[in-house]
């Protein structure tokens, strides 16, 4: 049974320790600007002081800022400040991020400069008094770093207190706000190293994640500041920056996602790449197919750990252990001191034996305390101390937990439980295939049926190929309609294939 160690009263306690042990070792790098635990710690009370100064202790501050040195100074500020931090997508359209600011009610926000008319048009909508601004020509959160010493606010936050504003699920009808106490963060940063334990004072993570999205925040920005160790933060992906970073900034954790890898193994350079200082990779964001896991460790040597969140969760569920058996296919076991159980999908109230597919519930400290004004939300997917995922997974015989699909993209065709997930593993076994998206749309006479979208590997494949491979390996019913073949599919805002856009593009063209 792992352990959970050490666990902070909040993530600020966390900075502050690791400033205290270790000034002097590099906390962040960016481009050409790096910062000492030391600088980090005095800009983040520096600024800390200022949202104090402002009123905004207690309150929401919403931050609207891409991959850079400032997000970081600015998330553990607010922190500091006892704000609820409500993180932002900067990519976010007007309409997107009017609905999160009506409904966070922010005290401040803190902004990107190439945002500043988007945001000063909804700040005077909805009247939010504070305004700052960051950029080159603006200010800059790290001018601090050779500042005096500085300390925090006091009282610091407690653990009782809400430290973030999750916002979740914007693909989908309206945005919903997810709760999360610093108890809760706190306490799922030391459960996943319980799991996935990171090296003291040596670590050198290369974030490529965008550091608005719960992932990156969790495994990459809270996951350095634990171990003392270096995060090296990408502003903008491209393969080749994150190729030449590899090299230069002497990697040994590479944070990625399914896309990432995808697209770093289609690049010529990957063949050509050094990996041999990286010795564990993350992935995250979505579920990785297997097949892609296993190109991916062939290639650099370096085991990949999947694990399983949600916003919802803290975000960390569970993790194949580093130190123990890893499970290709598998999101791994619970964290220490979470409760999973795989229940029935028509009331969730039965719980399933191994082996069966069913509902993911999950009861541990680490889960959110409410939607935001979402009661009704809440009371749906908080049931009696059990957070109700909405994924669809099972145990097998050893306790490891198996992602089958969402609940909402399970398909009934003919009356038979069709998983597009399934679907999407048997197209990633074929050679020809680079990215693969399987989905469920309306049928008269089925009910529904399944239709594939997938991004070739090599342009001799052909849509016969991919069906027939498809009928080799799954029942008759479970092979897609169509199999489409296409340049590219569409992404989310964080990387994720946007299943929601491709299911209205597919309904757009249905007859009537």
């Amino acid at each position: 049974m792992n352990k959970i160690p050490d666990i902070y009263p909040t993530a600020v306690h966390m900075l502050a320790a690791a400033a205290e042990r270790s000034p002097d070792h590099e906390a962040l790098v960016c481009q050409d600007e790096r910062l000492s635990y030391a600088q980090y710690f005095r800009c983040v009370a520096w600024f800390s002081h200022e949202l104090v100064n402002l009123g905004a202790s207690g309150k929401r501050v919403g931050i609207v800022l891409g991959n850079s040195l400032d997000i970081c100074v600015a998330m553990f500020a607010a922190h500091a400040a006892s704000s609820q931090v409500v993180p932002c997508n900067p990519m976010y359209t007007e309409r997107e991020l009017r609905t999160i600011f009506e409904d966070a009610d922010l005290h401040a926000i803190i902004y990107a400069d190439e945002k500043h008319d988007v945001v000063s048009l909804l700040a005077d909508e909805f009247a939010i008094p504070n305004r700052i601004r960051i950029g080159p020509k603006d200010r800059r959160l790290v001018a601090w770093r050779e500042a005096a010493d500085k300390e925090l606010p006091q009282p610091m936050p407690s653990p009782a207190d809400l430290a973030t504003l999750q916002y979740t699920g914007g693909t989908t009808g309206r945005p919903k706000g997810v709760n999360l106490s610093h108890s809760s963060v706190a306490t799922n940063i030391s459960q996943r190293e319980a799991l996935v334990p990171t090296r003291t004072d040596c670590e050198r993570l290369l974030c490529v994640m965008p550091l608005f999205h719960v992932y990156a925040t969790a495994m990459c920005l809270h996951n350095m500041v634990y171990a003392r160790g270096t995060m090296i933060v990408l502003p903008r992906y491209t393969p080749e920056a994150v190729f030449e970073l590899l090299a230069s900034e002497r990697i040994t954790i590479f944070a990625g996602s399914p896309t990432l890898f995808v697209g770093l193994m289609s690049q010529a350079q990957f063949s050509r790449t050094d990996f041999s200082r990286i010795h564990l990779s993350y992935s995250g964001s979505a579920a990785l197919p297997e097949e892609l896991l296993r190109r991916w460790e062939a290639a650099t040597g370096a085991p990949v750990i999947e694990g399983y969140g949600q916003s919802e969760a803290g975000p960390v569920i569970s993790f194949n252990p580093q130190n123990g058996l890893r499970k290709p296919g598998s999101v791994g076991v619970p964290v220490p001191d979470t409760l999973v159980e795989i229940v029935d999908t028509d009331e969730g109230a039965r719980v399933l034996p191994v082996g069966e597919k069913g509902e993911i519930r999950v009861r541990g400290p680490q889960v959110m305390a409410s939607y935001r004004n979402l009661p009704g939300e809440t009371l749906t997917t908080l049931r009696e101390g059990w957070l109700y995922t909405g994924d669809i997974g099972e145990f097998d015989s050893d306790g490891y937990l198996y992602i089958r699909d969402r609940k909402k993209e399970m398909a009934k065709v003919s009356g038979f439980s069709v998983f597009p997930r399934e679907i999407e593993e048997v197209l990633y076994l074929h050679p020809g295939v680079q990215e693969a998206a399987v989905v469920a749309v309306p049928d008269s006479y089925r009910g529904e049926v399944v239709k594939a979208l997938v991004v070739p590997r090599t342009g001799d494949v052909t849509v016969g190929q991919l069906t027939e491979h498809c009928r080799a390996n799954l029942a008759k019913y479970k092979v897609p309609a169509t199999v489409d073949l296409v340049s590219e599919l569409p992404k989310t805002g964080v990387g994720k294939i946007d299943k929601n856009r491709i299911r209205a593009e597919l309904a757009a063209r249905l007859p009537g």
